[in-house]
């Protein structure tokens, strides 16, 4: 027998006696590593998982939005008259218009945005203008039918002297699994 032979013969397990048993130092280390690697993991998760507590700017423009939608719903064309700036655009499924037209729908009820519940907002704010998307279930009458829409809804705004702004507002008609990244 030559002497590659008897490396194979020597590396072969003939006997359950030549399976070699866990040793229990390697399997404690084992789990005391697999302990570190998962707080590792958790700890760099936490530090990669933004702040999910908005700054005061934020939260303003956040409660400004819910307030916008309960004004839309009580047809406040006087208070969203206020809020709309004066070259706003809204972007819906059958068209875009200016603020004018936006307060005309409203006003008349041939959009009647009668309730959006909110699931889900993410804001961004860059100096004075602030972007927030909203995961909204839109509940509306629109040219006399009752429809239930999911949308994802775009809002700007511009801090002017010290008020909020709306610059544009639209509605992006989503599935219902659709998910906002933060």
């Amino acid at each position: 027998m030559d002497s590659q032979e008897k490396r194979l013969n020597a590396n072969q397990c003939t006997t359950a006696n030549d399976v070699q048993k866990p040793n229990k130092f390697h399997m404690k280390y084992s789990g005391l590593a697999l302990c570190f690697l998962t707080i590792a993991i958790q700890s760099l998760w936490a530090q990669s998982t933004p702040n999910t507590s908005p700054t005061s700017s934020e939260q303003e423009v956040i409660n400004l939005s819910k307030e916008k939608w309960q004004w839309m719903a009580d047809k406040n064309v006087d208070k969203l008259a206020t809020l709309f700036h004066g070259q706003s655009k809204f972007v819906h499924m059958s068209g875009t218009w200016k603020k004018d037209e936006e307060l005309d729908i409203i006003k008349t009820g041939s959009i009647w945005y009668k309730k959006a519940d909110v699931h889900d907002v993410a804001i961004e704010m860059f100096d004075d203008t602030a972007i927030l998307w909203s995961r909204i279930t839109l509940q509306a009458v629109v040219r006399g039918d009752e429809v239930s829409t999911q949308f994802t809804v775009t809002e700007v705004y511009k801090k002017e002297k010290k008020s909020w702004k709306l610059l544009a507002l639209t509605f992006s008609s989503v599935r219902d699994t659709h998910v906002i990244k933060h």
